[in-house]
């Protein structure tokens, strides 16, 4: 396979794949693909991909998790600038690993790619002092179609690092910090998401 190397179902999950594209360096600096739909197709990841987004993120941002009801998206997501620990939530009605959670470091340096099929939720953590955050999707956004989960609910389990505090029972980030102390951030949405039993059957 040309300029990728791609380890598939990645933490025991079915169709979530970390993409490590070759990287091409000298004293003068690097080259690398980001994305070459050839390479994807011959890996057996054939995406029609119809639009790439980017944010930019502070230290402590949490963003998450969200997922789409009616029309879900295929997302290929990485890093161009600072660090972030990424998260993937199954939630595919009858997969063996509905409502299990994937993480992964993504970085500038690592420069790594988290391919994110149909049917999870996803989320992010700042890591850095600031992170600019890029992804591709499959399909367009449809505001009204979104749908969220606590991003700390203890019946999906995820493990943040650097995340201190106590769970209080909802999204509130009220007490948690990361351990240099720096408080969490989420938008006011997320601090009101619901549990993962209000709102799937297990």
């Amino acid at each position: 396979m040309g300029q990728i190397n791609v380890l598939k179902n990645v933490g025991g999950i079915e169709g979530l794949c970390v993409i490590e594209p070759a990287v091409h360096g000298d004293s003068r600096g690097y080259f690398t693909e980001t994305y070459n739909k050839r390479d994807m197709a011959e890996a057996g990841l054939d995406i029609d991909f119809v639009q790439d987004n980017q944010s930019g993120s502070t230290k402590g941002v949490l963003r998450g998790l969200h997922y789409q009801k009616q029309f879900p998206q295929t997302k290929l997501v990485r890093v161009i600038s600072g660090t972030v620990f990424d998260v993937a939530v199954d939630l595919r009605k009858g997969s063996k690993t509905f409502g299990k959670w994937f993480g992964i470091e993504l970085s500038k340096e690592n420069k790594k790619q988290f391919l994110i099929p149909k049917g999870f939720a996803h989320g992010f953590l700042v890591l850095s002092e600031t992170a600019e955050f890029c992804y591709k999707v499959d399909d367009f956004y449809h505001q009204s179609d979104e749908g969220g989960i606590a991003w700390n609910d203890p019946d999906i389990g995820v493990i943040w690092p650097q995340v201190t505090g106590e769970y209080n029972g909802s999204a509130d980030p009220s007490g948690y910090t990361l351990t240099d102390g720096t408080p969490l951030n989420l938008s006011d949405k997320d601090k009101c998401q619901p549990s993962f039993k209000n709102t799937f059957t297990f």
